[in-house]
């Protein structure tokens, strides 16, 4: 039954986190904004609802391994599995900006987490400082493109694809939707985690991971199919900031996040090495796009720490050998 549960809540997610989307939209076209700020204000931190509504729920349930591997794992995912896999079946094209500011800040961001953990709980602070770096970032980002050229404005034209009032209900359901899926989906979760044996760490950082990360895999692979090249890396590196600098800024400002961090300092190191691989294949611009080959790696080594997680390797052996946390005690 909880399987069953489980798939029935991740669609719940799903769908909600869609209509959100559509529904802020709407909005934003009916008052006319700018379509930059569209981009990085509305169907930014709504593609991201998911992952915050499961991780704040996560937090006040008791379950902060849940509400931290989501987003782990999540961000492990947007690279090694929803870059790599579009990757392999349609070259993407890299902008410079990812380069530039997005690969960068995420970086920054990664790190800090690892640091702000050393001490086992990601508090109200830590959530303060990484929500204000995100406010920075969208603030330059927003900037940075109006003083580049790109003040595209609302088509005069262009109508609302739903009417002020209905739109507003569509978020309102939509965002019910996704308290309900969240609530569902982590307390499933956590009886699947049981029921295999398993820790909540394991499942948070696979299974709800993945779950959560299928909007971003779904909308790349139907445009990669319909050859739409404006898939663009600097959207999943955004996606990725968000995930640290909101989705856990956000849920920790609301509830302190307790894990164990030398059974996490794995997983973060992962990310990390995910992302500095990512860099090596698209620094010095060699070619203008990622390939279908470093696709394929990084698949490959998406596989790798997904079996090395399910095989139950001593991760705090492996782990307690990167660990710094002495140096600041």
């Amino acid at each position: 039954m909880d399987y069953i549960i489980f798939i029935f809540a991740l669609l719940f997610l799903v769908i909600s986190g869609k209509y959100l989307v559509e529904g802020g939209v709407s909005i934003a076209i009916h008052f006319k904004i700018p379509k930059i700020i569209i981009g990085v204000t509305v169907i930014a931190f709504g593609t991201s609802a998911p992952e915050l509504l499961v991780s704040i729920q996560a937090a006040l349930s008791g379950n902060p391994e849940i509400a931290f591997g989501n987003v782990i794992g999540s961000n492990i995912s947007n690279i090694a599995l929803v870059l790599a896999f579009t990757a392999i079946l349609i070259p993407i094209p890299v902008h410079r900006n990812a380069l530039r500011l997005d690969w960068p800040v995420m970086m920054v961001a990664s790190v800090l987490l690892y640091l702000f953990t050393l001490n086992d709980v990601l508090g109200f602070y830590e959530g303060l400082i990484l929500l204000t770096l995100l406010m920075i970032y969208l603030y330059y980002s927003v900037n940075k493109a109006k003083k580049g050229g790109d003040k595209e404005q609302v088509d005069e034209k262009e109508k609302s694809q739903y009417t002020l009032v209905v739109s507003l209900v569509v978020i309102a359901v939509s965002s019910v939707g996704l308290a309900l899926g969240a609530n569902f989906l982590v307390d499933s979760a956590v009886n699947i985690a049981t029921d295999w044996g398993v820790s909540k760490r394991v499942i948070s950082i696979t299974i709800v991971a993945f779950g959560t990360s299928v909007p971003e895999l779904t909308a790349s692979i139907i445009a990669a199919f319909k050859k739409q090249t404006d898939i663009s890396i600097g959207n999943i590196l955004g996606s990725n900031i968000l995930n640290i600098m909101a989705v856990l800024g956000i849920t920790s400002m609301i509830q302190d996040i307790h894990i164990d961090h030398i059974a996490f300092s794995f997983d973060i190191i992962w990310m990390i090495f995910g992302a500095i691989l990512l860099f090596l294949f698209i620094y010095p611009f060699k070619t203008v796009y990622l390939n279908r080959v470093e696709g394929v790696l990084l698949f490959i080594s998406y596989i790798i720490y997904v079996s090395l997680v399910l095989t139950g390797i001593d991760f705090e052996s492996i782990s307690s050998s990167f660990d710094i946390s002495h140096i600041f005690k």
